[in-house]
């Protein structure tokens, strides 16, 4: 027997199946898992993973690294929490097919979907490509620390064949649709996985004109599923807005059951309606009985907002007396805001209205300091409502203070979804539903205002070890769901299981010291530009194709991660 490239020693594995855990070793070779037991070979390099947790790479559906790719080849956070495949183009934004003359019309759409900055995607976007064929092979040359996959965005190919019809949702002709199924079943054929769009009123430009596809008929989705999907397996991936649910979600399962394409869209509970989502998953579990392929992708926790002087949002963003010091540098604004006339004027003010789709008129019942370590299901009491109705003092007080701790640094969390009952209990059903997966990490987007890319580390804590307010999941639940799941709903099934024959991507976890830090901003985007990050503790290893790639949570600097072409079987 020829000597395995690595062997991972008496770990305690969690295969992807689902199944109970097992100790075992892992062997290695040529990129793939070669032998899962007692393996007696001694490899060229060798783990102990002796009382650590041995699980599948993490494969993530929903993370807009669209920019980062370009400019980047360490997908961080996303590689930092134990992702090993990232999938991009989600939600109708990206960057491909798109002529020169546009270029700025389609950063504007990720800046104000997605709030990424312009001038890190001006500065990091070499527009090297102009096609999405074109964008493909430009991505194939670059090394990665993960592997990334690609979905066709809807508002990138509608503004390309329909040009300023397209960008302001007139909508399409049979020609127009004709061009797009084309270039649709074009961009399957040189790799992507899937298509995405969105129908959504708070994707917005940041000049604030709602996404392309808002409201793109029927008849040009049906065109184009059915071009992409004739081409080779491919996923349709949407984004759906409540208050036009009850129209849009029927037509998306007509479009599936007409063109036989799997569809993966959110679900998520909103306050406005605060039961839909249970309706919303009875549909898809009667369509999926009907034979139709559709997964709901889940957030592993409420999708919160973080509001500071350092970020995108705060609760005085509309006070005219911190509109008018809101341009100062960071430190210049924190000396204002400690003078007694500033903190008096701001305080006396209330805040306005805003077509900003995320900002909401400040909740102080819903508003929290979220702590160290990260609480992200704190009971109501904890609000700072309640909390300065127990002090006698006024909540935005409060919330004055806190974003003035840490030197300016200090950030109040707003659960804004999926946290209506002041529980995670939702979140739970709606993540064991047979037809769902986690989702929506959002590992490349919102920099300066969501830090969710870090949910897969949080299904491995919170979920299996630290809920104190309901029921908890096993290991081998989250594990399978975040892994193999994930990898079979975009059609991967090279991946997300440790058994012989599949690709090589491994996460050696110390899981009793698995830990989040709370988020904070760094400057590391192009041209210093901000997001939002989360050290996290306890990842010993992870490996891509059989390379390891981190260490004991820093990067080895290897890059084995490559673009994924098209859906992918075993060899």
């Amino acid at each position: 027997m020829s000597t395995p490239d690595l062997v991972i020693r008496g770990g305690t594995v969690a295969d992807g199946h689902g199944g109970a855990l097992f100790e075992a070793d892992v062997a290695i070779a040529g990129g793939r898992i070669s032998e899962v037991g007692k393996v007696a070979s001694k490899g060229k390099e060798e783990i102990d993973a002796r009382g650590k947790l041995v699980t599948p790479g993490f494969v993530d559906v929903h993370t807009h690294y669209d920019g980062q790719v370009t400019w980047s080849q360490d997908i961080t956070p996303s590689s930092q929490n134990g992702v090993t495949t990232a999938i991009m183009g989600n939600c109708g934004v990206g960057f491909a097919p798109c002529k020169p003359a546009d270029h700025t019309r389609l950063i504007q759409l990720m800046e104000g979907v997605e709030d990424i900055p312009e001038p890190v995607l001006s500065a990091g976007i070499p527009w090297a490509w102009e096609s999405f064929p074109d964008y493909m092979d430009w991505l194939s040359k670059r090394e990665f620390d993960i592997d990334v996959g690609a979905q066709l965005p809807h508002a990138a190919l509608r503004v390309y064949v329909m040009g300023e019809r397209g960008a302001r949702r007139d909508p399409s002709t049979a020609e127009d649709n004709a061009a797009m199924a084309k270039l649709a079943g074009e961009a399957v054929r040189s790799g992507a996985l899937g298509f995405s769009t969105s129908r959504t009123l708070n994707h917005r430009t940041s000049t604030g004109d709602f996404t392309p596809t808002l409201k793109a008929g029927e008849d040009e989705l049906t065109a184009i599923a059915a071009a992409m999907h004739s081409q080779g397996r491919s996923v349709l991936q949407f984004v759906l807005d409540l208050s036009t649910i009850q129209e849009d979600l029927p037509m998306m399962l007509r479009v599936a059951d007409s063109t036989k394409c799997p569809i993966s869209f959110s679900i998520t509970q909103n306050d406005r309606s605060p039961n839909r989502w249970r309706q919303t998953l009875d549909e898809i579990n009667a369509a999926a009985k009907r034979g139709l392929s559709v997964t709901a992708q889940i957030a592993a926790r409420p999708i919160g907002l973080l509001l500071g002087l350092e970020l995108s949002r705060n609760p005085f963003q509309t006070h005219p007396s911190y509109r008018r010091i809101a341009h100062l540098p960071l430190g210049e604004r924190l000396a204002r805001l400690r003078q007694a006339d500033v903190h008096k004027a701001i305080l006396s003010e209330t805040a306005t209205s805003t077509d900003d789709p995320l900002f909401f008129r400040p909740n102080y019942d819903k508003m929290f300091l979220l702590g160290d370590p990260p609480d992200y299901e704190q009971p109501p009491e904890n609000a700072l409502g309640p909390q300065a109705r127990k002090q006698g003092r006024q909540p935005e007080e409060l919330a004055y203070d806190a974003m003035l701790s840490d030197g300016g640094r200090g950030m109040l969390y707003v659960p804004f979804l999926n946290y209506s009952d002041g529980n995670l209990d939702a979140t739970r059903e709606m993540l064991i539903d047979p037809q769902s997966v986690p989702g929506l990490s959002d590992g490349g987007a919102h920099c300066g205002i969501i830090c969710d890319a870090s949910f897969p580390t949080y299904l491995l804590t919170h979920w299996t070890r630290d809920r104190k307010r309901g029921e908890k999941l096993t290991i081998p639940f989250v594990v399978a769901a975040q892994s193999r799941k994930t990898a079979l709903s975009v059609g991967l099934t090279d991946r997300g299981l440790i058994a012989p024959g599949y690709k090589a991507d491994i996460n050696v976890i110390d899981y009793d010291r698995l830990h989040l830090h709370p988020p904070k901003v760094h400057y590391d985007l192009p041209v210093g530009g901000r997001r939002l990050l989360q050290d996290v503790d306890g990842y010993d290893a992870t490996i891509v194709s059989g390379v390891v790639t981190r260490r004991q949570g820093e990067a080895t600097g290897r890059r084995p991660g490559k673009l994924i072409r098209g859906a992918q079987g075993m060899n």
